[in-house]
């Protein structure tokens, strides 16, 4: 018999199950770095929507450099695209106040939604659920890129679309994450979350390149483009999302351990009840207000480093767009290492402390050296993106799955949704108010904004400080999140 071929190997040294696993990881990937190539359109447009113009003969209009003052705008300016002199109504001089407001609609509804979303989604099939999410927020997206086409110079509209698009997009969190956790079981999570959570940052990537494409040349596909890929995203979610491994006979459990080990493991196991039991309550509200200002700290970079980047190295919108993806390579990294370090150490808010201890005092070295040059910027975006992404990552997946599959919710891995619905929805409050923030802080000068996200972070870490004597001054096997288990 003539031996199979390596390819052919490899495809049956898997199981149907691992199969099945692969898949859904890659699936609920996709469908959620969808979500954030949609959000990253409009810090991308900024620079566009607001553009510093000065006359130099009547009627005709000249394209000054990104140093220039706001104030030296002419106030009589054609509110159309048809200058270089931004977009009605953001070419005014409080535009800064303007676009932090967008933000604010957007991350406010998200976080308001978030704590309902995770009690609805508790209630309906989740690929139903997500898949409603997807379209609606294609569609919202896309219709804030229609302003261009349709000339439209009314905030209202545009404060009114960040809104809804803010409510429906918060389908997506509980839903991916839930479904995940059905089909990992508690081996390694750190880790598989760890790459798996990366998909925040492919996403920005892909969002930043695919509206930094058409933002100097028509910014309205800079929303329709992102918005026809979420929903068609949608549409492949309702095709081939499955919810549970029982949907299809499959099993959800990674590695089976041998009766002996967990026979001797059954002593640790128990004292890891008893803990988790007792410090439960706390933590999650620990987690919750650390995320709150760790994802402030996120998304004040998600909605205003490309502006930075333009006011800071002179670069155009796309340009400005394009370097700023190296953040999100950083979260990359730090999303990963954050993961592997709690895994090996057992230890997610020790793990969370350190890189949030780091982050603060680099945030004040990129503020002070990013205006030393390009390659500064570069270095700074990369180390910055690592530890200021890695504690986010962490919480919002590894955390909050094991909070949310803890032994006293019996079973129920619905719950699972409202549990990271609690979480996360807690963090979109800083994230809602770190874009604002720096709306209203950075008209006096960007170093005061970096200020208040050193401030953030500081506080981050001061919700954590119980939570990390705990786990320091306990065994290892007995506070640790990740002792190895066999799936009941």
């Amino acid at each position: 018999m003539a031996r199979l071929p390596v390819g052919i190997r490899f495809i049956v040294s898997f199981s149907r199950d691992q199969w099945y696993r692969a898949f859904i990881f890659i699936l609920t990937f996709l469908l959620y770095a969808s979500f954030h190539l949609s959000r990253k359109p409009i810090s991308i447009v900024k620079g566009e929507l607001h553009r510093y113009c000065a006359a130099v003969n009547e009627g005709e209009v000249e394209f000054n450099s990104q140093n220039q003052k706001a104030g030296d705008v002419p106030p009589h300016q054609r509110p159309d695209n048809e200058t270089d002199c931004g977009w009605a109504p953001f070419d005014r001089d409080n535009y800064q106040q303007l676009l932090g407001a967008l933000d604010y609609s957007f991350l406010c509804a998200y976080a308001i939604g978030m704590y309902l979303s995770g009690i609805i989604g508790e209630r309906l099939p989740i690929r139903y659920y997500l898949t409603f999410g997807m379209l609606a927020s294609g569609a919202f997206t896309a219709l804030f890129g229609l302003g261009y086409f349709y000339n439209i110079h009314s905030f209202g509209f545009y404060v009114v679309t960040q809104i809804v698009n803010g409510l429906v997009q918060t389908t997506g969190w509980p839903s991916v994450v839930t479904c995940l956790s059905n089909w990992f079981g508690k081996g390694r999570r750190g880790l598989i979350m760890g790459v798996w959570n990366s998909h925040t940052s492919v996403g920005n990537i892909l969002g930043s390149l695919i509206a930094g494409y058409w933002v100097s040349t028509c910014w309205g596909l800079s929303f329709v483009v992102p918005g026809a890929i979420v929903a068609a995203m949608g549409i492949v979610c309702f095709l081939f999302l499955i919810e549970h491994p029982r949907d299809i006979a499959c099993s959800s459990t990674l590695t089976a351990h041998s009766k002996g080990y967990e026979n001797g493991m059954h002593r640790l196991r128990l004292q890891k009840h008893v803990l988790m039991e007792k410090n439960k309550p706390l933590g999650v509200i620990e987690f919750s207000l650390c995320l709150l200002f760790a994802k402030l700290v996120s998304y004040t970079f998600l909605f205003w480093l490309p502006l930075y980047i333009t006011n800071v190295d002179h670069l155009d919108a796309q340009k400005a767009g394009e370097l700023s993806t190296l953040f999100d390579v950083g979260g990359i990294f730090g999303g990963i290492l954050a993961g592997v370090i709690s895994d090996r150490l057992e230890k997610r808010a020790s793990t969370c402390g350190l890189m949030l201890l780091l982050a603060a005092p680099t945030l004040y070295i990129f503020s002070t050296i990013s205006k030393m040059g390009l390659e500064a910027t570069i270095a700074m975006l990369l180390l910055s993106g690592a530890l200021v992404s890695g504690p986010y990552a962490l919480i919002t997946t590894a955390v909050s799955a094991d909070l949310g599959t803890h032994k006293s919710l019996k079973g129920n891995s619905h719950a699972l949704a409202t549990v990271t619905a609690i979480i996360d929805g807690t963090g979109s409050v800083g994230a809602a108010l770190g874009p604002l923030l720096a709306g209203l802080l950075s008209p006096s000068g960007w170093n005061n904004v970096f200020y208040m996200l050193m401030f953030a972070d500081a506080c981050a870490l001061l919700f954590l400080i119980r939570l990390i004597h705990k786990e320091l001054s306990c065994p290892r096997s007995a506070m640790g999140n990740q002792v190895p288990f066999k799936e009941q």
